[in-house]
Parts: C-alpha cells; structure tokens; sequence
C-alpha cells in the first residue's frame, strides 16, 4: 500500500467513527463534540488541497511506507 491509500483508509475510517460516536441518532452515541473531530479531519483534507501539506503523510513516510510517485498528498 502507499501513503496516498493509507491517508484515505484513515480519513474515511476517522469520519465514519467521529459520525458513529457524535451523532444522536447512532447506536455507538457518546457525544456531540465528536463531530468536532470530524470537522477537523475534513478541514485538514481542504487545506492539504492547497499546500499539499498532510501531517499522516509525514507520519507514514518516517515509518517507511512506500510514496508512489512524487507528490503525494492528503487525499
């Protein structure tokens, strides 16, 4: 796997927890405040957009995952 599909396996699974646990409706309900988390992962993945900057992908690149190509970014 490279960071590209690692970075989008973390936001996809990150939002779909934050939403399980931040939204009254779920079975898995803890908190409201969740759904904090899951406007930060999404305000994260816009700016990244612009400055290709992702604090995972620096992450994964230090642990030795395999970068394909030259720029990769958060999704």
């Amino acid at each position: 796997m490279t960071v590209n599909q690692y970075i989008r396996i973390f936001a996809g699974a990150f939002v779909l927890i934050s939403l399980a646990l931040g939204v009254e409706a779920s079975p898995l309900f803890v908190s409201k405040n969740w759904l904090w988390f899951t406007a930060f992962v999404g305000a994260n993945l816009f700016q990244s957009g612009f400055t290709r900057f992702c604090p995972l992908e620096t992450i994964l690149v230090k642990l030795g995952v395999a970068k394909h190509g030259e720029g990769a970014s958060c999704a």
